[in-house]
């Protein structure tokens, strides 16, 4: 009997996935890649590793959450700040616990 391996299609969350990572590293998302699964995989890990500090440097909405429910049983306000920067909320959530 001969073995025939076929590769599986990449699926569409992948893609979009690396659709996105394409944009965000400004590069190609090469057609060919697309087109299997695990060389999209590969693609994708190395477009990951490429610019990890471009991540969203806003806090998280369990952050804000926490942060606001501090903030009411403390009867104070969040500062503003720390809405854009998720190191600045982390501190404020700290320093209000």
């Amino acid at each position: 009997m001969e073995s025939t391996t076929y590769a599986l299609p990449a699926t569409p969350k992948q893609i979009a996935y690396a659709r996105l990572l394409a944009l965000r590293n400004q590069t190609l998302l090469p057609w060919e890649v697309q087109q299997d699964r695990r060389s999209l995989s590969a693609w994708i890990d190395a477009q990951a590793k490429l610019n990890p500090g471009a991540q969203d440097s806003r806090p998280t909405s369990k952050q804000v959450a926490f942060a606001e429910r501090l903030a009411r049983i403390k009867r104070r306000a969040v500062p503003d700040e720390c809405f854009r920067d998720k190191g600045l909320m982390s501190k404020w959530i700290d320093g209000n616990k």
